[in-house]
């Protein structure tokens, strides 16, 4: 009898190698942090993960943005108006969806303000800093695109780091995408080799909030459809063999929960270095809200089958576990 208790020993060991406490992990929690925050911009700089998102209100008191920082995306330390209106001199109300990207030892904070609509003066704004918290100075002192193209508002833009490192931006509202390809200092835009300057590259049911990254060779394409004030507001996604397409729609893999949310959308992807490891970060609309403006930050783990297809996400409370990045 003396050999049985160091032998169960043995065999827990062996059962939990790491000789942790398994239910001591950590998670996110969904939302991942207070407040209401749509639009979220996810990326990482460094030993640091980084959310830059919409304050969801009503569009005149949109005249801010804030940024949150996490070493482990557990936990989260606000950062408080890195941009507003009054940087910003053109733009007055609706600023929207950010768009980030670090170059040259700087962080460029791309904006859409003011909801902008045919002959009015708004659209696509670029913000730079010397830190990812702000605070962004206006770059331009005037918007980078104001101009309906293609049908698409100058709205949800996403700069894409291409493996030539080319800089393209996707942008567009109204059910229109068009890309760009950014200048050196992110000033203007550069001509495609045919002369052209936008492309639009718009799938079947696309609205709005594109978004791209690159696994294996190929092109994910990804936006959100659906109207956004609604439950059935999605997000869909194709893949191709270039950053121009074609995109053929491959089907929705966010959607509304009647048990958690509704509202699934606007999204961007957090790949971790070194693995194959994909997040989502998006915004949805808690159940118990009627608020169209009353949107929440969350996160949850994105897979893929076999072919490379993206699998259904599954919307959590629990979030993600804890994931440092030291």
């Amino acid at each position: 009898m003396r050999f049985i208790f160091p032998i169960l020993l043995l065999l827990a060991a062996c059962s939990n190698p790491s000789g942790k406490n398994e239910e001591s992990t950590e998670y996110s929690g969904n939302p991942v942090f207070d407040g209401w925050y749509a639009d979220p911009e996810a990326i990482i700089y460094g030993d640091t993960y980084w959310i830059y998102p919409t304050y969801s209100d009503e569009f005149d008191k949109q005249v801010f943005m804030d940024a949150f920082s996490s070493p482990d995306l557990v936990n989260w330390t606000k950062h408080e108006r890195i941009i507003d209106t009054a940087e910003v001199k053109w733009a007055k109300r609706a600023m929207w969806a950010p768009g980030v990207i670090s170059k040259s030892g700087k962080y460029y904070l791309f904006f859409a303000a003011n909801d902008v609509h045919e002959g009015e003066i708004g659209g696509i704004g670029v913000g730079v800093a010397d830190q990812p918290e702000g605070p962004f100075e206006d770059l331009l002192g005037e918007p980078l695109i104001n101009e309906i193209i293609n049908g698409a508002q100058p709205i949800d833009q996403y700069i894409f780091k291409d493996k030539d490192e080319t800089y393209y931006m996707y942008y567009g509202g109204w059910g229109h995408c068009n890309v760009v390809k950014l200048n050196e200092d992110f000033t203007g835009l550069d001509p495609f080799e045919d002369g052209e300057i936008y492309k639009e590259v718009t799938p079947d049911d696309y609205v709005e909030g594109p978004f791209m990254f690159i696994r294996d060779g190929k092109y994910y394409f990804m936006w959100s459809e659906g109207g956004w004030t609604g439950p059935d507001y999605r997000v869909a996604y194709a893949v191709s063999d270039s950053p121009f397409g074609p995109f053929e729609r491959e089907g929705v893999i966010l959607e509304q929960d009647d048990k958690i949310g509704r509202g699934a959308g606007h999204h961007s992807v957090l790949k971790i270095p070194e693995t194959d490891d994909f997040y989502i970060v998006y915004h949805r609309r808690p159940l118990e809200e009627s608020d169209r403006n009353h949107r929440v930050t969350c996160i949850d783990k994105m897979e893929f089958d076999q072919n490379g297809k993206i699998l259904p996400v599954t919307m959590t409370f629990e979030g993600v576990p804890a994931k440092p990045l030291k």
